[in-house]
């Protein structure tokens, strides 16, 4: 683990840290709007273009749904209304703390997100997840 830079003061590492406590803020804000202002019921946000377009459910269908009812601390509800997207909110954490931390820390930012063969089975998964939830065998995976 790289040791803190050493001379830096309080407010440069309070200045590297500013993006990060920016998309903490944004996210919050977000995700109490969403805790408030309720998704099951009509009218308040639009609906999925994709289910509107095709009339099949998206891999985000249910995403604001779920985040509704983890705001409620209602875990069993959020996995109903979109699993996959209740799946990655620990690793999102993880990401955002991981940035928070190299930020205070004064080290550079990661270039890449993750390594490319965990970003191929993201997207493997996110495939499968996408076409299971519209299947008779997968209609559990629906919101």
């Amino acid at each position: 683990m790289a040791a803190i830079v050493p001379g830096r003061r309080g407010a440069d590492r309070l200045r590297s840290v500013l993006a990060p406590l920016g998309v903490a803020a944004a996210t919050a804000a977000a995700f109490v709007y969403v805790g408030v202002v309720d998704p099951n019921r009509p009218g308040h946000y639009p609906t999925c273009p994709f289910l509107f377009l095709t009339g099949l459910y998206c891999p985000g269908c249910g995403t604001l749904r779920a985040m509704h009812a983890l705001g409620h601390a209602d875990v069993a509800g959020a996995l109903g209304f979109n699993p996959l997207a209740v799946a990655t909110v620990p690793f999102l954490l993880f990401w955002w703390g991981r940035w928070a931390l190299r930020s205070w820390q004064g080290r550079p930012a990661r270039t890449s997100l993750a390594h490319p063969a965990y970003l191929w089975g993201l997207l493997a998964i996110v495939i499968v997840f996408w076409v299971a939830r519209n299947t008779s065998y997968g209609h559990f995976l629906a919101p």
